[in-house]
């Protein structure tokens, strides 16, 4: 029997428009990037390819960027694994309070964390001097070596081990508790059992983790160039933006990121597609959560604290840094001062650059908002053909590092009326839409799939047309998702690092993070504006989240997990 769609002429007109925008902002910048680095001279070739391996500053930079992934990867995992199973298993009081603060960390992005970690880690800064004074070293320590790829690990497990949490708890929560116990009574107990029956069920959810937390650490830009560890993938790339019509290289590099991503992905789907996971008892999970006793309450709470309070040394060390006037070869600030934040509303650069960003993240969020609703609104209410495609390349996005579609724009559109080094701002603001678009569709899908169809139904049948039953109908009750997704998309937005980076060329087109990269090289007072700034976007960002959990509660963590 023939399938019956809806395909009137609004949904083909959007179809298609949807169509058309993914194809020159989504797959047009890859394609491009692909194209330029397999044809020279009009004929198949892969001699950058061979370059790559064969440079040894091309091949040290891949190496490199591997061994920050895999690093930062296996740390975030120790990390997460036993605060993941402490939180799922056992059940305490006050325990919805420590699952808020999983989220803390990712209030601030690594790439300002690393401005006030170097003032406290340096080899004469807070840290080395205190320990200096209580006589507990002799000489300073290089707290980030390896010329700044431990502080690089560091900033990015601090701010990943969330996203790894939230993945490996959700796999752990819908773990069958009888499949457990039934190993317990063939003898199977403590770190057996884990290795033999647990882990391999939580695989899928901690494989999804994983490699969001490998990519993100491989392509990370922001984070090695503050710390100034430049021999990494991303600042490779970074660097070549200024002869990228005479360098070719920078498209293979480019190439080779998306190559490792698609890879990654699709391993994990052969690795895991070829097993089955299905629990006869999936959802019933109540038995597998016992209470925790007062001992191990206290070992919990003292787990969970200490963990929150490293993971809150970086946002310290800025905040100590925005108010510092002087800070040099001292524990703390020898003089406190208030001013800096004042100059970031009045520095020319740092001004212009909150006025320009707040304009770009409107206009991102306003656009996938518009996108975002109406996509979710065809995956649950409509029947197309091809959902599976739409959806997914819709959250594309997601699994894209941004340095790739960032570069793939700049490449792709220059020379064009959208030649980012001449007026970046449509640019941006479709980079800045086209990366946080996944969590709007989310966001909005949630709140579909949550409204019950007989109140539309009902609406219809009454004589109300599709579209009055969507405004007055649909919408109200799925209000909350919007609001809440709609602004995680602005906050994202507002602290976006690698399309800024990349995208705005002249200072008075600078959103908040390339001035603040900016500011980083001023030697006088640009650390400590840069440091303001810094505090003034984790406040935007601690606000969106905080607002966002209201209208989500708990469903919040699906909008960061694989």
């Amino acid at each position: 029997m023939m399938r019956r769609y809806d395909l009137n002429w609004p949904t083909l007109i959007f179809l298609g428009g949807l169509a058309v925008f993914f194809a020159l902002f989504l797959f047009y910048p890859l394609s491009y990037a692909f194209y330029n680095a397999l044809v020279v001279d009009g004929a198949f070739s892969t001699v950058f390819f061979e370059l790559m391996v064969t440079n040894p500053v091309y091949w040290g930079a891949i190496l490199n960027s591997f061994r920050l992934g895999v690093v930062t990867t296996l740390a975030t995992t120790l990390v997460s694994l036993p605060i993941a199973f402490l939180l799922v298993r056992y059940d305490f009081r006050g325990k919805g309070v420590l699952n808020g603060l999983i989220l803390v960390p990712m209030v601030l992005p690594p790439f300002v964390g690393a401005i006030g970690m170097k003032q406290m880690f340096a080899r004469f800064g807070s840290i080395n001097l205190l320990l200096l004074d209580l006589g507990l070293i002799d000489q300073p320590v290089d707290w980030f070596g390896g010329g700044g790829f431990v502080g690089v690990v560091i900033l990015e497990v601090l701010h990943l081990y969330p996203i790894m949490y939230l993945n490996v708890a959700a796999a752990l929560s819908n773990i069958d508790p009888s499949l457990e116990e039934a190993a317990r009574n063939m003898g199977s107990s403590g770190l057996r059992l884990f290795r033999s029956i647990t882990f391999p069920l939580m695989l899928p959810g901690y494989f999804a983790g994983a490699i969001i937390v490998f990519i993100w650490a491989f392509t990370d830009l922001g984070t090695p160039l503050i710390f100034n560890y430049r021999q990494v993938v991303a600042v490779e790339i970074f660097n070549s933006i200024s002869d990228i019509n005479e360098n070719p290289m920078a498209y293979a590099l480019v190439v080779f990121v998306l190559l490792l991503t698609v890879f990654f992905f699709y391993l994990s789907k052969v690795l895991l597609g070829g097993r089955r996971y299905e629990m006869v008892a999936r959802g019933h999970v109540g038995s597998a959560v016992r209470p925790a006793s007062g001992g191990l309450t206290l070992l919990i709470y003292g787990l969970m604290l200490s963990l929150t309070a490293v993971a809150m040394i970086p946002h310290l060390s800025v905040f100590l840094t925005s108010i510092s006037e002087r800070w040099f070869m001292s524990v703390l600030p020898q003089e406190i001062t208030g001013k800096y934040y004042g100059l970031a509303f009045e520095h020319p650069m740092a001004a212009n650059s909150i006025r320009i960003s707040l304009i770009l993240s409107m206009l991102s969020t306003v656009a996938d908002v518009a996108l975002g609703v109406a996509i979710a609104y065809l995956l649950s209410r409509t029947r197309i053909p091809f959902k599976g495609v739409i959806d997914g390349v819709a959250m594309l996005p997601l699994a894209l590092p941004g340095l790739v579609l960032a570069f793939g724009y700049l490449a792709g559109y220059s020379g064009t009326f959208l030649d980012a080094r001449n007026y970046p701002v449509p640019l941006l603001v479709i980079a800045y839409a086209v990366r946080r678009l996944p969590y709007m569709v989310r966001s909005a899908y949630a709140g579909l799939q949550q409204t019950s169809v007989a109140l539309e139904e009902a609406a219809q049948n009454l004589g109300a047309s599709r579209m009055r039953t969507m405004l007055q109908i649909t919408f109200p009750l799925i209000l909350a998702n919007l609001v809440a997704g709609g602004i995680l998309c602005f906050a994202f937005a507002m602290l976006e690092v690698s399309d800024s980076l990349i995208l705005a060329f002249k200072d008075e087109y600078y959103p908040i993070t390339k001035a603040i990269y900016a500011l980083m090289g001023r030697i006088a007072d640009g650390p400590y504006i840069a440091s303001a700034m810094g505090i003034f976007g984790m406040a935007l960002l601690m606000a969106g989240f905080f607002l966002a959990g209201r209208f989500l509660g708990q469903r919040m963590g699906e909008l960061f997990r694989a």
